[in-house]
């Protein structure tokens, strides 16, 4: 969905640490840089201690040395984030990955688990228990997750045109368009706390970029914009630590 700048808030203390330390490299940062940053956005340092506790309790965040670093789930999800904000293409032969459900019987949560394991992974369901995408990634073929005992994983050439097939897996157009609209959205938009909600909207589209073959894209595709607005705006934060 479309979003505009009146749909937007500033994030709460506890989002704002956790987008701060999911855009660091590394995942790691000091109670001084993380309350500095904080106050620039429009969280008070006594509200950022109280948040950065809470998120430690939950496992969200660790103590290391001092600093705050990011918990094994978002740790986790730093990895996938990554691969969407980086450029995680490699040359492409044409082949697509297929991976085929092989088990029964499994029960919802396993079977949801499952899926959302294989969507993070940037693959799409052709029929229930099928997965595929072009095979371009820098990254092992099947997800790592998932047991060997539970996913089939192949090579395959679609005989089908490859541009109609990824049309009809991946709303193509819909994300561009929504694409579009953060990258004005973000131009516009110069309330630090609101352009941190804007950025991290971004950052979450291009989690859902499906990162194919530039072949396989429609015209002006805006992934290496969004990209590029995006490390411009973390570049814009690391200005904070030099004030």
């Amino acid at each position: 969905m479309t979003v505009t700048k009146a749909d937007l808030a500033p994030l709460p203390a506890r989002s704002v640490a956790l987008s701060l330390l999911l855009g660091s490299h590394p995942d790691r940062m000091s109670p001084a840089d993380l309350t500095r940053r904080g106050e620039h956005l429009g969280v008070p340092a006594p509200t950022m201690r109280v948040a950065l506790t809470r998120a430690v309790a939950a496992g969200d965040l660790r103590r290391v040395d001092g600093d705050y670093a990011l918990g094994e789930r978002l740790a986790a999800r730093q990895r996938r984030q990554d691969e969407g904000v980086d450029d995680a293409e490699a040359a492409w032969d044409g082949s697509w990955e297929m991976a085929v459900v092989v088990v029964t019987g499994r029960s919802g949560a396993d079977r949801a688990a499952l899926r959302d394991t294989l969507a993070g992974h940037r693959l799409a369901e052709l029929r229930e228990g099928v997965w595929t995408r072009p095979a371009n990634l820098r990254r092992p073929l099947a997800p790592g997750e998932a047991s060997a005992s539970v996913l089939q994983v192949f090579r395959a050439t679609p005989a089908e045109d490859p541009a109609t097939l990824a049309a009809r897996l991946w709303d193509l157009a819909a994300w561009a368009a929504d694409g579009e609209a953060m990258l004005d959205l973000l131009a516009r938009t110069r309330e630090p706390a609101l352009r941190l909600a804007a950025a991290a909207r971004i950052v979450r589209h291009l989690a859902a970029d499906p990162l194919l073959p530039a072949s396989l894209l429609p015209p002006d595709w805006p992934g290496p914009r969004l990209r590029t607005a995006y490390a411009a705006y973390q570049a814009e934060l690391r200005e904070l630590d030099l004030r």
